[in-house]
């Protein structure tokens, strides 16, 4: 499990733990689960594509991840957001449909695209991960007040000078980022169950920003590095650990913060028949 052929697994593993975890958090504040489902989804799309006219498939996983992230964003300002986000999830899995079955490679692309191929990662791979992830973390870092701030308050942050239309396109391009650096490694499916289980766990726990997001980074890392452990050991897909493991953080979360309420009532109550 340790051995030297695993260590790019791990890293790129790790890398694509944390930057979908730190991404989440506000996917997870802003509600917008909905649209970390659809950007996923386009980059899978654009990977098939890619692929079959011969171009590098990261090339295609920007393009159409961005795309599709910007015609989110753009075309909610004029409708329903949900209903733009169904459609554009819609017509991506519908094109890459239509590529893959263009192809002579069908079964292996599906797989690969929709779940990843986390066990065979390359030095390239690692090397463009880091790359990809470095400039989305460090984005998000900038944006991080202002970000916070058009997601918890956004009429004041409007009073404030800042637009929130730009921070909601902006943010959506990081999303896009961060779907371009991980489909290829864990899959369009399993890049949503990352960005979604650990930080909505981390947020049944806790409210604080800062706290939220360091929890939701090591969630994350427990779950792919549990994923990544079991998997080995069983040779079950490395995708069924993944989601089962981000489902489980948020079932156990939730019914932790229940225990916790249910005490504090208790205590509450407690003193007061005491003072009475």
């Amino acid at each position: 499990m340790f051995a030297p052929f695993m260590q790019d697994t791990w890293i790129t593993a790790g890398i694509v733990a944390v930057l979908a975890a730190t991404v989440g958090f506000f996917v997870v504040l802003r509600g917008a689960a909905f649209t970390a489902h659809a950007v996923p989804n386009a980059a899978f799309a654009g990977a098939a594509g890619a692929s079959l006219v011969g171009l590098d498939t990261l090339v295609g996983l920007g393009a159409f991840s961005l795309g599709g992230a910007l015609l989110i964003g753009l075309l909610s300002r004029r409708g329903r957001h949900d209903a733009v986000t169904a459609l554009t999830v819609a017509l991506m899995l519908g094109l890459g449909a239509l590529f893959l079955s263009w192809s002579s490679e069908y079964a292996p692309e599906v797989y690969a695209l929709l779940f990843g191929e986390v066990l065979g990662v390359s030095d390239t791979q690692v090397g463009l991960t880091a790359l990809l992830a470095v400039v989305c973390l460090a984005a998000l870092a900038l944006l991080y007040r202002p970000l916070l701030l058009a997601s918890t308050l956004p009429e004041v942050a409007e009073a404030r000078g800042v637009s929130t239309t730009r921070i909601e396109l902006l943010f959506l391009a990081l999303v896009a980022i961060a779907a371009t650096t991980a489909v290829p490694v864990v899959g369009a499916l399993l890049m949503f169950s990352l960005m979604i289980g650990p930080p909505a766990a981390a947020r049944a726990l806790t409210r604080h920003p800062a706290p939220a997001l360091v929890l939701g980074v090591v969630l994350a890392l427990l779950t792919v590095g549990g994923a990544i452990a079991l998997s080995y050991q069983t040779n079950w897909p490395i995708g069924f650990f993944v989601g089962v493991g981000a489902a489980a953080w948020y079932v156990l979360a939730r019914a932790a913060a229940a225990a916790l309420r249910h005490a504090g009532r208790g205590r509450g109550a407690g003193g007061r028949s005491a003072t009475t």
